[in-house]
């Protein structure tokens, strides 16, 4: 299966992966999203809402646990679940809250934090690990991110992904 790894010199370089994602989406995707805090779960969701097509403001589900969102994606209209599990204390959770139905063909599922649902949760078609790193010394940080493909439809996001980060 497909996979990309990159480093992520700043903002600009998580906005950038944001919006090359955003262009290979396909229907029916789930992707997970793994990191520890801070790492860049959200802004980098954000960013690929905003390349999308999202005007508005994008928050942190942390709280409400799941916001939708509508885009474009070949002139037909899609929505991402946009998920944050931070706040969930067992998978039954999430199974009890209904949230598996929007795992389907036609919507596209964004997870933060999927350890939290565990086996209740379908398994993703993309798997992305996000940890802040230290380049040198010279307190220069970013993110390293890692992409991976867990399924046909995942390989073929990828294999759509045009990304070169800025080095």
């Amino acid at each position: 299966m497909p996979h990309f790894t990159t480093h992520l010199h700043d903002e600009a370089g998580t906005n950038a992966l944001g919006a090359a994602l955003a262009r290979a989406l396909l229907p029916g995707l789930a992707i997970h999203l793994h990191g520890d805090l801070g790492a860049g779960k959200t802004a980098l969701t954000r960013a690929l809402l905003h390349a999308a097509g999202h005007q508005g403001h994008v928050k942190s589900p942390t709280y409400t646990l799941v916001e939708p969102y509508s885009i474009q994606i070949d002139k037909h209209s899609v929505e991402i679940m946009h998920f944050d599990l931070y706040r969930m204390a067992s998978p039954d959770e999430f199974l009890e809250a209904g949230f598996r139905e929007y795992f389907n063909q036609s919507t596209i599922c964004i997870v933060e934090w999927p350890e939290k649902a565990a086996a209740a949760l379908p398994p993703p078609d993309i798997s992305v690990l996000l940890s802040v790193s230290h380049v040198s010394s010279i307190s220069n940080t970013g993110r390293d991110v890692e992409l991976q493909a867990l399924s046909d439809k995942g390989s073929q996001c990828l294999a759509r992904l045009k990304f070169a980060p800025n080095l």
